[in-house]
């Protein structure tokens, strides 16, 4: 390779430039901010500290051809154009930006599969190669840089061979995609090693390697012949487990919870779940697991767990706005690990309402929850709490205290549920006058979900099923609760940017009449997720013209999402839903149906939401319109 501008003669292609072709672009990201507010650093942060004699310059780059896509990737690989306002440290500190940066470009270009092209960079009119011998630029500042890049043409792939010290590999260059005769963009290369080396590890090989890359451009036919030879190593088992880092965590409890299977082949499917299991608990804040050397006749592999313990004290708030619901807070306390074994202690507390009714009415609750994993295996949790709430829709206003034990489960990565036992109170005002409820219940639930994001979900499905056979006590009536509830995501084009989502939730109440099942357990829709636009909780049967809820419930959700930007997002809406007095909807009455729009700030904790929605059909206490503000998507 020249000391020149850069061209690839026809010899091995430099490793250092692929390799670097794969991490582009690195660039810092700012400090967060929202509305003004930076809770992740300041202007001293963005300022960092002064710059010894700093040499201010003007970078422009130019490509031969005009390729436009090319010369906007080359402008955004090119440091010298993206750190302009951050000047280097004397003029030896712009020559060695000036350096990287050609490697950079050299690196970007073998990306695109162009390995005849030449990179020149001229300092103040000097060629880079004699302003390094000489290290003296004039005078001049702003100095003037200048990046001339010649493209070349676009390799297409050779002759390619992959071969291995297993029979377990593939020999097929597409397999891996490197087919010949398609343009040899240096990052399939590097895709290709790592599926090789993915592959061989999945099958129980942890040392597995690349141990001979030959790669060779020909310039005459505009050809890369690439060879790649896999050393496999040997097949391994897993070993005992130790555990390093841990202070109030008892060592074993992170063995239990880890599952590594001692005796097994080695996989790297059991090590991702034990480091979701490890995660799960949130008492680490890292977690590392260091593969020892393989050793015995059985090929036995030793794993270190690493971790660093998270602060065990968490304080915690949230608020929500809208113009139908008012303004709702809520606090947290919570205390991790309690006893060393991933234990959860909760106090909760929130208001809501305000501003819409007076200090006596609003709503509150305060709720304590303790959680324990592991009580029969990694994959099982104790959590019961004890709760009191204070409701008051329209419809109703209602006093429960609440008291729940449940045993969970995970079946898999997907697919949760739970069972327990709980005994609800309450004491209630409506329609119906007022009433009291002391329900024992069985609540059982079961979820899936595969979203890619649980706050910003691009593709999955999420489903629950609730069902809770009860009977009251104080009123001597049997009753059962069903409700589910099924979302799903769909984007339209690779980018994400254009995103389908629709959610469909159903109940039924099984139950003598309305009037025997508490209030605030009826079917009732409107409000925010449930029927935008209409009033909190205010859709549903009615008596003497008030809302007394329903025993089945039916409700629709579509949104189109458009990411319009890396941080600003638009959505369209439309949602519709009834609840009916019937155990199973008649449809007496036409569905409830609202529209609208909604803005998105995409933020680092997950988007920020405004909504506007129009109810089409409003009752008695609707509004002619509602603004919702809140994190998270709508669902």
């Amino acid at each position: 390779m020249a000391a020149g501008p850069f061209r690839v003669s026809k010899s091995t292609v430099a490793i250092g430039a692929l390799l670097l072709s794969l991490a582009l672009p690195l660039y810092p990201a700012g400090a967060f901010e929202i509305f003004g507010w930076k809770p992740f650093g300041g202007e001293e942060e963005e300022q960092g500290e002064a710059v010894p004699d700093p040499t201010p310059y003007e970078a422009e780059l130019a490509v031969s051809d005009g390729d436009e896509d090319l010369t906007g990737d080359l402008k955004g690989a090119s440091l010298l154009l993206q750190q302009q306002d951050k000047p280097p440290s004397g003029e030896a500190g712009l020559i060695a930006r000036a350096l990287s940066d050609r490697e950079r470009l050299v690196a970007k270009l073998y990306s695109e599969g162009r390995y005849g092209g030449t990179v020149s960079i001229k300092l103040a009119g000097i060629p880079l190669e004699t302003a390094l011998e000489q290290s003296d630029l004039p005078d001049a500042r702003p100095v003037r840089v200048s990046i001339l890049v010649n493209p070349g043409p676009v390799f297409t792939f050779g002759n390619v061979a992959i071969t291995s010290d297993t029979s377990e590999l593939s020999t097929d260059p597409s397999f891996w995609g490197l087919t010949p005769g398609e343009p040899a963009e240096s990052g399939k290369i590097l895709s290709a090693e790592g599926r090789i080396v993915a592959l061989l590890r999945g099958r129980g090989y942890p040392k597995a390697r690349i141990a001979e890359r030959r790669i060779t451009a020909d310039h005459s036919s505009n050809r890369l012949d690439v060879t790649l030879v896999a050393d496999a190593g040997p097949q391994a088992r897993f070993g005992p487990v130790a555990v390093n880092g841990t202070d109030v965590t008892d060592p074993d409890f992170v063995k239990q919870q880890a599952m590594l299977p001692e005796g097994g082949i080695y996989s790297p499917e059991d090590i991702a779940r034990a480091r979701k299991r490890l995660n799960d608990l949130g008492i680490f804040s890292s977690i590392r697991f260091v593969e020892g050397d393989i050793a015995g006749p059985d090929g036995t592999l030793p794993i270190t767990i690493e971790v660093s313990e998270r602060k065990r004290h968490v304080i915690g708030a949230g608020a929500s706005w809208s113009s139908t619901e008012g303004f709702g807070v809520e606090a947290y306390w919570r205390r991790r690990n309690l006893f060393g074994r991933g234990e959860l202690l909760s106090v909760e507390g929130s208001v809501g309402r305000i501003g819409t009714e007076s200090f006596a009415n609003q709503e509150y609750s305060a709720r304590i929850a303790f959680e324990k994993p592991g009580v029969f295996g990694p994959l099982t949790s104790f959590s019961t709490s004890l709760e009191a709430r204070q409701e008051n829709p329209d419809a109703y206003k209602s006093r429960t205290a609440t008291f729940n034990a449940f045993l969970n489960r995970e079946f898999s990565d997907t697919l949760k549920g739970r069972a327990g036992a709980e005994v609800f109170f309450a004491d209630e005002e409506d329609a119906f006058g007022e009433n009291e409820y002391l329900l024992l219940g069985l609540p059982a639930d079961l979820t899936f979900d595969n979203r890619d994001d649980k706050l910003n979900p691009s593709k999955g499905v999420f489903a629950s099923v609730f069902a809770e056979p009860a009977y009251d006590t104080l009123n001597s009536n049997a009753m059962g609760f069903v409700r589910g509830t099924v979302s799903s995501y769909y984007a339209l084009d690779k980018a994400k940017r254009f995103i389908l989502a629709g959610k469909v939730t159903l109940g039924s109440i099984f139950a003598p009449s309305v009037e025997a099942v508490p209030a605030s357990r009826r079917f009732i829709a409107g409000g925010g997720g449930s029927i935008r636009g209409y009033a909190y909780r205010n859709v549903g049967p009615r008596v003497n013209g008030e809302v007394v809820g329903g025993r089945s419930l039916v409700e629709l959700s579509g949104e189109v999402r458009v990411r319009v930007t890396e941080t600003i997002g638009v959505v369209g809406f439309v949602d519709a839903g009834n609840a009916y007095e019937d155990t199973v909807p008649d449809f007496a009455e036409d569905l409830k149906v609202g529209v609208g729009a909604g803005l998105r700030y995409f933020t680092p904790i997950g988007p920020l939401r405004v909504d506007a929605a129009i109810p089409l059909d409003p009752g008695k206490d609707d509004p002619d319109f509602a603004l919702y503000v809140g994190l998270s998507q709508a669902f």
